[in-house]
């Protein structure tokens, strides 16, 4: 029943929502639709957005086999390697205008990964070897202009020159380095090894595992820092739940991918603490808070952390099936997104976020540059794949 009632959701809500996005005037998918469902057609476009959308189609695709998904994939690789590609400089724009034209033209770590992410799936979907090229240039680029001594840098201007990392930095504070960033590059990282098997990008993947281990996990807190200066100390007391149990699952991926014993035995103990610790602290019996900053919990129900919490605790589930009490979490939770977080009417798709007893915060747009299909959409695919009989 759970898994068909997900699979619903992704093919008679999900899927039909994200088609009517398309831009078929300008290219890309439309890039605004505001929280009483008015379409702004000339909303400028987020480079991650297009990159998301076109992963989730190339995966509607390698699910459904429907041919028809496989060119909404094809519409947003089109636009973004005509239009989010820089033919000036290396890498891939922030944000162009509704007509493809750079508006934004920071160079942002997190953005590149993305990108990577969309054109590994659009590679493994259409077997269009230039997407793999493409996403072999954009890890060429992370490695050459966004790495130091210690790990992965983040901002930059068009040029590569350093930039002040306000995109990925909040709670009142500029990090060098974040948590979110370094987690999106092992997320890009492990599908371009997954598709290409290639040494150098198994190389890295184990640099990312080690920065993990080593200076993103506090083993103390059974938790990741988020904020960080350049050499990975930490500069704010924030848990981020949301980040957490998707770090488990995602690393535990990578894990998978990689095929390496001694890793594996290395790094499990830290992606079972953070499904462990989120679940205690997170997760009431019923959804999952959002974050935690100097003690005082943020208990919005925001609609990627919900997604990312059913994944994780699935994942983690099936680490250890003895126990079901993952397995009764992630069910809860999607009881949760059905009955409040699906938006009910026509024309939408999920709310941004709505409070722990269900009412939606108006205001938050059902599409901008952060608003993708990617977590819940992710979401559908993951227990799909690993809950079908």
């Amino acid at each position: 029943m759970f898994v068909e009632e997900i699979k619903k959701e992704l093919l008679e809500s999900i899927i039909p929502f994200w088609k009517g996005m398309e831009d078929k005037s300008h290219g890309g998918f439309y890039g605004y639709l505001d929280y009483d469902l008015k379409l702004d057609k000339q909303a400028e476009k987020g480079c991650i957005l297009n990159s998301r959308i076109t992963w989730f189609f190339a995966n509607a695709y390698l699910i459904t086999k429907d041919e028809s998904l496989l060119l909404y994939a094809k519409q947003g690789y089109t636009f973004m390697k005509e239009k989010c590609f820089d033919k000036k400089y290396p890498g891939v724009f922030w944000s162009v205008d509704y007509q493809g034209n750079p508006v934004d033209t920071t160079k942002h770590t997190y953005n590149q990964a993305f990108a990577i992410y969309a054109l590994c799936a659009y590679f493994e979907a259409s077997n269009d070897v230039e997407a793999l090229e493409l996403a072999y240039e954009l890890f060429h680029v992370i490695e050459d202009y966004c790495t130091d001594d210690y790990g992965y840098l983040e901002a930059f201007k068009r040029d590569f020159s350093p930039e002040s990392n306000e995109k990925l930095s909040e709670n009142g504070v500029i990090a060098e380095k974040t948590m979110n960033t370094l987690l999106h590059v092992l997320e890009a990282y492990t599908q371009l090894y997954k598709v290409s098997k290639d040494d150098k990008v198994r190389q890295k993947l184990y640099r990312i595992c080690d920065i993990i281990k080593n200076k993103v996990y506090n083993p103390s807190l059974k938790r990741q820092d988020v904020f960080f200066d350049k050499k990975y100390n930490s500069i704010l007391d924030l848990h981020s739940y949301g980040h957490d149990i998707e770090t488990a699952w995602l690393v535990d991926r990578a894990l998978e991918v990689l095929d390496d014993v001694e890793v594996s035995n290395s790094i499990s103990p830290i992606t079972e603490a953070l499904t462990e610790q989120t679940f205690k602290v997170a997760f009431d019996g019923h959804s999952f808070a959002n974050e935690c900053e100097k003690g005082v919990v943020n208990n919005h129900r925001v609609w990627w952390v919900q997604a990312e919490a059913i994944v994780g605790f699935i994942n983690g589930w099936q680490k250890n099936k003895s126990d079901e009490k993952y397995l009764l979490a992630a069910k809860s939770i999607w009881e949760f997104i059905k009955t409040y977080v699906v938006d009910k009417r026509e024309g939408s798709e999920w709310y941004w976020e709505v409070d722990e007893n269900g009412k939606p915060y108006e205001g938050r747009p059902i599409v901008e540059p952060w608003k993708c299909p990617y977590h819940n959409g992710r979401m559908c695919f993951e227990v799909i794949n690993r809950l079908s009989e």
